[in-house]
């Protein structure tokens, strides 16, 4: 099948985004010297509303919905996303065409005055946009002030940098991928901080049907890194895992095994369980699903209960 002629990207308008979306079209037109690969920039909901948690507000969708609009539409052929900000559950008539090859899925400690966690005062306040990432503070560090970080990464940074917060914790991806590396002091062990599903990966979403378009971004997909969040998202999806609920999974391809990592958790840290398992690669969702059952089997139901209650 003739690749198009034309191929739009549709993307978030934010920095990171546009970076995001710039690398995808520099390799599909590499791979389509034919074509006329452009960017249709777009700002959603989820960019709009800064002054309340994502959480509160609609959950992950709420960065997509509109590019997807644009894909029915036909104003655009695919949708590029970062992998973490992408339900769990796609929406029905899209797909998850790509997955490709991750940065750093890890989170990065940023500070003006302080080099680690460990070195932050009692009080101290630190910014995140992430239930999951909050758990993990009040369990381990409940002598901070954890306190809601909205906004882009140039915004979340400004907010730093005029003293709102002493520290904040941030996807290294993004960072990384926007040449701020100087700004990050620590980059957390997963041991740390248990990376989010997806984190660090991009995704190529499509219409369902799309056929030309599949083969158009087959190329893009990573099948290792494809292997790992596959498993990571059904670990997550298995639990619920939304905005709403405090959940870190990690998968790794480690001596030609899938080792993956995960946890639930209360919002206040004050229980958290988690477990870890190998396989073949290739059982990825399975692997996920049987993580997700380990979890349930230890108590995660009594967790997932109360978070249902405080929605």
């Amino acid at each position: 099948m003739s690749a198009p002629s034309k191929i739009v990207i549709a993307s978030r308008e934010s920095r990171l985004a546009m970076w995001q979306a710039v690398h995808v079209q520099g390799r599909l037109a590499s791979l389509n010297p034919g074509a006329e690969v452009i960017i249709l920039g777009m700002t959603t909901k989820g960019d709009q509303i800064l002054d309340r948690p994502l959480a509160e507000i609609g959950g992950k969708g709420l960065f997509i919905k509109e590019l997807e609009v644009a894909m029915q539409e036909g104003k655009a052929h695919l949708a590029v996303h970062s992998m973490k900000d992408v339900p769990m559950v796609m929406p029905e008539g899209f797909v998850l065409a790509a997955i490709s090859a991750r940065e750093n899925p890890r989170d990065a400690f940023v500070s003006n005055k302080y080099n680690g966690l460990d070195e932050l005062p009692a009080g101290a306040v630190v910014g995140t946009s992430s239930l999951r990432r909050e758990a993990i503070l009040r369990a381990k560090y409940p002598q901070l002030v954890i306190k809601s970080l909205r906004g882009n990464l140039d915004t979340r940074l400004k907010k730093l940098d005029a003293g709102e917060y002493d520290a904040i914790i941030l996807a290294a991806a993004g960072l990384i991928r926007l040449g701020l590396e100087n700004r990050i002091k620590t980059v957390l062990t997963a041991e740390q901080s248990l990376p989010a599903p997806g984190q660090g990966a991009l995704g190529i979403e499509l219409l369902d049907g799309a056929a030309n378009m599949l083969d158009v971004v087959a190329p893009l997909n990573d099948p290792e890194t494809a292997h790992c969040v596959k498993a990571e998202r059904a670990f997550s999806r298995a639990l619920g895992g939304s905005c709403q609920v405090p959940l870190g999974g990690y998968a790794i391809i480690d001596n030609g095994q899938l080792w993956l990592r995960g946890f639930v958790a209360t919002a206040d840290g004050k229980e958290m369980i988690a477990a870890e398992l190998r396989g073949n690669p290739a059982d990825d969702e399975a692997l996920g699903l049987q993580l997700a059952a380990t979890l349930r089997a230890q108590g995660a139901d009594a967790i997932l209960e109360k978070l249902a209650h405080c929605k």
